[in-house]
């Protein structure tokens, strides 16, 4: 696929050509659901409903993905699951993003202590409805034909979280643990609760936030989240 950054991700400037030049980067990085999104296609194209009703896996941003660039998603037979790497070989022969799916991702874990966030609603519509693989590149039509929305929505939502909460400029999301508990259908309301665990700094000031994603009281996605929320502390 052809990596593009989606209108609302220029809210954060790293993903604009000046912002991502402030920060050091030669052009616009693209969002990370992005390049999620595309690791899941594989998946999808596998495993189908039933991956996007029970699986998850842990993904890894190692590098960036830069607008334009062209991407390959590999994936790769493991003992617990399916590997897939985002590739960018014009640039380098590494993996830029590494997703290690499972195909089943068990059952929501509890919210660990720490700092607790607004609960805040969110309509499954618009951008976080089920045209946002379309947007991001990844043209599987099963999200419009079913009624749901695409997985990438889930991490989508929890930089919501942190974009409106944590961050301070420009921001890089770095790692999540994703959960699925059921489909997501589009056009209803969820419940959003969210949970600061940790905050530490590794080349800039990080967060780690426990994510509930709810329908009608039960959670239908949980996620461990990961970003670097201030750029400029050493």
């Amino acid at each position: 696929m052809v990596a593009v950054n989606s209108p609302e991700h220029a809210g954060n400037r790293i993903h604009t050509d000046d912002g991502a030049r402030e920060q050091g980067f030669p052009a616009a990085l693209v969002a990370g659901v992005s390049t999620y999104a595309y690791a899941t296609r594989p998946l999808v194209d596998a495993y189908g409903l039933a991956w996007l009703r029970r699986g998850g896996g842990e993904v890894r941003f190692r590098s960036p993905v830069f607008a334009g660039d062209l991407v390959e998603c590999v994936p790769v037979p493991t003992a617990d699951g399916v590997r897939v790497e985002v590739q960018c070989p014009r640039r380098q022969p590494e993996p830029n993003v590494m997703f290690d799916a499972v195909l089943d991702a068990g059952s929501p874990p509890a919210m660990r202590d720490g700092e607790r966030l607004p609960d805040r609603s969110i309509v499954l519509a618009g951008e976080f409805g089920s045209g946002y693989g379309v947007r991001a590149g990844d043209d599987l039509d099963l999200y419009e034909r079913e009624g749901i929305v695409h997985p990438a929505v889930w991490p989508a939502i929890a930089n919501r979280v942190f974009s409106q909460d944590l961050v301070r400029g420009s921001w890089i999301h770095t790692r999540s643990i994703i959960r699925h508990h059921d489909v997501g259908p589009a056009g209803a309301t969820v419940t959003v609760r969210a949970t600061v665990v940790d905050r530490f700094v590794r080349r800039g000031e990080r967060a780690v936030v426990d994510i509930a994603i709810e329908l009608d009281g039960r959670p239908i996605a949980t996620l461990e989240h990961e970003a670097i929320i201030d750029l400029d502390v050493s």
